[in-house]
């Protein structure tokens, strides 16, 4: 059910359903299944240009003659600016309304998309690309912004199980249309129509946009806390350009310099945070927010499984290319059932009794931390991948589907509604940054072992290595999950009140 459907109630108790009830600024919603299409389809978008142009990357270096590390800022240069902007796009929604900044973004993501297509020389496509990365950060924490704002109850959690479901299928639809649309080589246009894609999505979305976003009002009079917005955003530029940047040219010495001033700018940020809130200021990132029972549990285990899933995907698709001499399509199909299962679960894991629904996050890492292993087991002496592992990456998907989805809602469903831009900020951070770190760090190990160019059974070897580390990762996301549900309430669904009648609670989430 939307806001409209639920009785007013002040801003942070319970809805019927359990979940936290609409706060202020909340607006009627005439067809709440079309805006969520909406909505999701921006990010769709958004996630497909984090791996579709990977494919494109032989064809861009022949047609402009670019270098090699002019090329990994292609790649890389959207990646950074979307994740160094998120949180800044979160703040900028709940002060000028989510509604607008979210077309604002898409605005300007379809005409970077656009200028990125026609772009004349590498120089060019690296700056739109940057262009691009800040479009999508502007429009996705609006997304999640939304969702609280319009859905309570069921409707949120399927909400956010459909938003999961994006994450996981925009990765693998991205490496499978990059490789269609560069084979298609469409008009002898080559790598372009991977940008030019997003123009009449783009372009349909603003229409639709324009008639379905709720009117929902910016809060003009919260402080926009410029300092900790700038050196947050200077401590995540400082973590993510060595970590996309470092593999490719050898960890030179300033990207180790580059890490080790992040930390010190993080350390400062938080406190330049908590000297706005003694001040009586209004920080970037509240004390409130992070405060809420169960959310950085939760937020630590979903970053974790992003890093797990992210990582393994990118190297499961060099094992291929690299190392089996597949091409980009067939990659992406044999990386297609991993997605598939993702999405299937975050879809449909309230189905599964209830009685499970608690332990499905601390279960499901368990169960993938064994998974992942046994893959990399399967695949280690470089032999043709067959039903059998293409199966078991599927199941792993399951998985890693049931995991991710219960605890995605947990992080946000003891927020207050009001906070609820912060803390969308907050999760989009933890699932991009997770997707970064886990590509540089899960994939530096596969490139360190398979080397250039790698034999089937080197290829197969780094595989195992790579899979033993993605599994220790989901361990440690296991332990998170542990502690994501407040003591005693490993059944209840997060935000749930007791006094909630049993037939009105929803499942966990």
């Amino acid at each position: 059910m939307t806001d409209l459907q639920s009785r007013r109630r002040p801003a942070g108790t319970d809805s019927p359903g359990g979940a936290p009830a609409a706060g202020p600024g909340t607006a009627s919603v005439a067809r709440p299944g079309l805006l969520l299409a909406l909505v999701l389809s921006g990010q769709f978008m958004a996630v497909l240009d984090t791996a579709i142009v990977n494919v494109a990357v032989p064809t861009i270096r022949t047609d402009l003659h670019a270098s090699g590390a002019a090329l990994q800022f292609v790649v890389a240069g959207y990646t950074v600016a979307y994740a160094v902007l998120l949180i800044t796009g979160a703040r900028l929604g709940a002060r000028y309304g989510y509604s607008r900044v979210f077309q604002s973004g898409l605005a300007a993501f379809t005409a970077a998309s656009l200028a990125c297509g026609l772009a004349p020389a590498t120089g060019w496509l690296i700056a739109f690309r940057l262009l691009q990365g800040a479009g999508a950060a502007l429009m996705v924490p609006q997304v999640m912004s939304l969702v609280q704002r319009t859905f309570t109850g069921q409707a949120r959690i399927r909400a956010l199980g459909l938003y999961s479901a994006v994450l996981a299928g925009g990765i693998a639809a991205g490496q499978v249309l990059g490789g269609v649309l560069v084979d298609a080589d469409l008009f002898g246009t080559g790598w372009r129509p991977v940008f030019l894609v997003n123009l009449p999505i783009g372009v349909l979305l603003l229409a639709a946009g324009a008639r379905l976003l709720p009117r929902l009002p910016g809060d003009r009079d919260r402080g926009f806390d410029l300092p900790g917005l700038l050196v947050l955003a200077a401590a995540l530029g400082l973590l993510v350009v060595p970590l996309v940047l470092g593999h490719e040219l050898g960890w030179p010495g300033w990207g180790w310099a580059m890490l080790g001033a992040s930390a010190l700018l993080f350390a400062l940020f938080a406190g330049v945070e908590r000297r706005i809130a003694r001040r009586g200021g209004q920080p970037l990132i509240s004390g409130r927010v992070l405060g809420a029972a169960g959310l950085l549990p939760a937020v630590g285990a979903v970053f974790m499984i992003m890093l797990a899933f992210a990582g393994f995907m990118f190297s499961f698709a060099l094992h291929q290319q690299s190392g089996l001499g597949a091409g980009a399509l067939r990659a992406g199909l044999c990386s297609a059932p991993i997605a598939v299962g993702f999405g299937v679960a975050s879809l449909h894991w309230q189905r599964l009794p209830r009685r499970l629904h608690g332990v499905l996050p601390r279960l499901g890492t368990a169960l993938l931390a064994v998974g992942y292993l046994l893959l990399g087991l399967l695949l280690r002496d470089g032999a043709a991948i067959g039903a059998g592992p293409l199966l078991l990456t599927a199941v792993l998907g399951l998985l890693a589907g049931c995991a991710y989805a219960p605890l995605f809602g947990r992080a946000l469903a003891r927020v207050d509604p009001a906070d609820a831009a912060d803390a969308s900020g907050v999760v989009a951070s933890a699932v991009q940054l997770g997707q970064v770190v886990g590509i540089a760090l899960i994939g530096s190990v596969f490139l360190g072992a398979a080397g250039r160019p790698a034999s089937a059974g080197d290829s197969g070897h780094a595989l195992l290595l790579a899979a033993a580390a993605v599994g220790a990762a989901v361990a440690v996301a296991a332990v998170l999950a542990a502690r994501a549900v407040p003591a005693g309430r490993a059944q209840a669904p997060a935000g749930e009140r007791t006094k909630a009648p049993a037939a009105e609670r929803p499942a966990d989430g």
